[in-house]
């Protein structure tokens, strides 16, 4: 029989305790006053646990955790488990940049432990794809202004690949062995070419550098290159098919709304990233829960992508830890 593993099992191989200053933020520590009756780390263990068995909402995820005695001791909760409101409260002290903090170690520490890679354990990679998602949102639309939601007045209007939709928008990276490297978002009225700086600024730095990125043609514009170019990456984004316009030999070109023609060491390596980051995206969607947002707001938007990112991290973490690579990024392992 084939073993498999478990949350407890996940759990107790992803070390929280570096980000425990991001944890325990604004929480009262020393002093008179009422102590802390539940480690945020437990809580943090509990939203993670949320997107890894894709329960719908937090207080379906409080019922299960209070009927659970096994999850909510893989948790680390003792007793009973804590209110729906108790995550909220979490939510809105820890904030986004909070979660980014997060997910950024837990990005870090997977990335060491990818030893079969060793540039990529130094931060080094070689080629990544951009690509993005729509995230609808928890809302109907507002009956004076159809182009924004009406429970949630962040939400926007936008075109996706299904056709308009309310809600939100993702932009990916994703490197060559299929491992995230980092997402923005926006309201899904905003245009993917005017996230890809956002992106590259929040993923690269002292951590990471990239020095090829591939990407569908919605990102073929000048704007995009200009940035790639002042950063010195390059690019294999297919150019579109326009009249009067004679693309140039040396580039990939759009052959049909799939395909793309042009040199054929270019066409494999694109078409190998883009396979990655689609796989990437559908481990999101089918495995993490990533279209059930219940939560209103761009920030809530960007917390909930945190942590679809931060399971899969931890799942690299706690594969590599038990000696177990080619469970690396398996979320069925480990649900």
């Amino acid at each position: 029989m084939k073993k498999t593993g478990s949350p407890k099992l996940l759990f107790e191989n992803v070390d929280l305790s570096p980000i425990r200053s991001i944890l325990w933020f604004g929480l009262h520590v020393d002093g008179a006053g009422r102590p802390v009756e539940y480690d945020p780390e437990w809580d943090l263990r509990a939203l993670l646990l949320r997107q890894l068995e894709q329960i719908p909402y937090v207080k379906d995820l409080v019922k299960r955790l209070n009927r659970n005695r096994y999850l909510r001791r893989a948790c680390g909760y003792k007793g009973k488990a804590p209110t729906e409101a108790h995550f909220s409260q979490m939510k809105r002290r820890i904030r986004k940049p909070g979660f980014i903090g997060i997910e950024s170690y837990l990005r870090g520490e997977a990335n060491k432990l990818r030893f079969k890679y060793p540039l990529l354990a130094l931060g080094l990679i070689q080629a990544a794809c951009f690509d993005g998602t729509d995230l609808e949102a928890w809302s109907s639309r507002d009956p004076h202004d159809n182009t924004r939601g009406l429970g949630d007045s962040e939400a926007r209007l936008g075109r996706g690949p299904e056709g308009f939709y309310l809600g939100y928008r993702s932009l990916l990276l994703v490197d060559m062995e299929g491992f995230p490297l980092g997402h923005v978002e926006a309201p899904a009225n905003v245009n993917e070419k005017d996230m890809v700086e956002s992106l590259l600024n929040e993923v690269l730095g002292e951590d990471f550098e990239v020095e090829l990125v591939a990407s569908d043609s919605q990102l073929e514009s000048q704007k995009v290159f200009r940035t790639l170019e002042k950063r010195r990456i390059e690019h294999l984004i297919p150019w579109r098919r326009l009249r009067g316009r004679e693309n140039p030999p040396d580039v990939l070109t759009v052959k049909d709304r799939i395909g793309v023609e042009g040199p054929e060491h270019k066409r494999v390596v694109f078409g190998r990233l883009r396979a990655r980051i689609e796989g990437f995206i559908s481990t999101l969607k089918n495995h993490l829960a990533y279209d059930n947002f219940t939560w209103k707001g761009l920030e809530n938007a960007g917390i909930h992508t945190s942590l679809a990112h931060c399971v899969f991290y931890a799942t690299v973490i706690a594969a590599m830890k038990l000696n177990r690579p080619d469970e690396a990024g398996s979320i069925s392992y480990f649900a």
